[in-house]
C-alpha cells in the first residue's frame, strides 16, 4: 500500500483487500459503542412490568449481542477472526425507550470497534423483533462508537 492511499482496506487500485495483520503482536484491546431504541411510552410501560408478549426483551437482546459480537467476521467481510474474550451487553429502559451500551475486550491483533458496533445493532435489531407486535413505529437511533483501548493508534473518547 502506498502512503497516497489513506484507506487500509483499500489497496493501490482502489479494490477492496483485507489488512495484513499477521506481523502485528496481539494486544489487551477494548471498545465501547452505543445505540438507542426509541420506543412509545406504551411499550416502555410494558418493557418496566415485564408484560410484552415475547417474553424478556431486555435478556434475549443482552444474548444476541454478545452472540453477534462473537459472530462479526461472518456478517462483515473483511472483518479479521480474532477472540472476543470479554462481552458485556446493557440496556437500560428509560422513559423514551431502551439505551443500549456494548463494551467488548480482546487480546488480538486488531481491535475489536466493529464487534462492539455490531453488538449494539444486534441488540437493538432484537428489542424491536421483540415489542414490533405491540407498535410497528419503533426506531433504531444513534448507534455509534464511544471509546477504545488498546493497539497502535492508543486510546480514543467520543
Amino acid at each position: 500500500m502506498s502512503s497516497d492511499q489513506p484507506f487500509t482496506h483499500l489497496d493501490n487500485a482502489g479494490a477492496a483487500r483485507m489488512v495484513d495483520v499477521t506481523e502485528k503482536s496481539p494486544t489487551v484491546r477494548s471498545a465501547t459503542a452505543t445505540g438507542f431504541v426509541r420506543c412509545g411510552p406504551h411499550i416502555v410501560a410494558a418493557l418496566r412490568d415485564g408484560s410484552t408478549p415475547k417474553g424478556d426483551v431486555l435478556a434475549v437482546a443482552r444474548i444476541a449481542g454478545i452472540a453477534a459480537a462473537k459472530r462479526t467476521p461472518e456478517l462483515l467481510p473483511l472483518a479479521h477472526v480474532i477472540g472476543v474474550h470479554g462481552a458485556a451487553v446493557d440496556l437500560d429502559i428509560t422513559d423514551d425507550g431502551v439505551a443500549i451500551e456494548a463494551t467488548v475486550r480482546t487480546a488480538d491483533r486488531t481491535g475489536v470497534e466493529m464487534e462492539a458496533l455490531t453488538a449494539v445493532s444486534v441488540a437493538a435489531l432484537s428489542v424491536v423483533d421483540m415489542v414490533k407486535g405491540l407498535d410497528k413505529s419503533v426506531t433504531v437511533e444513534q448507534i455509534r462508537l464511544t471509546r477504545k483501548t488498546g493497539g497502535k493508534s492508543g486510546d480514543w473518547v467520543r
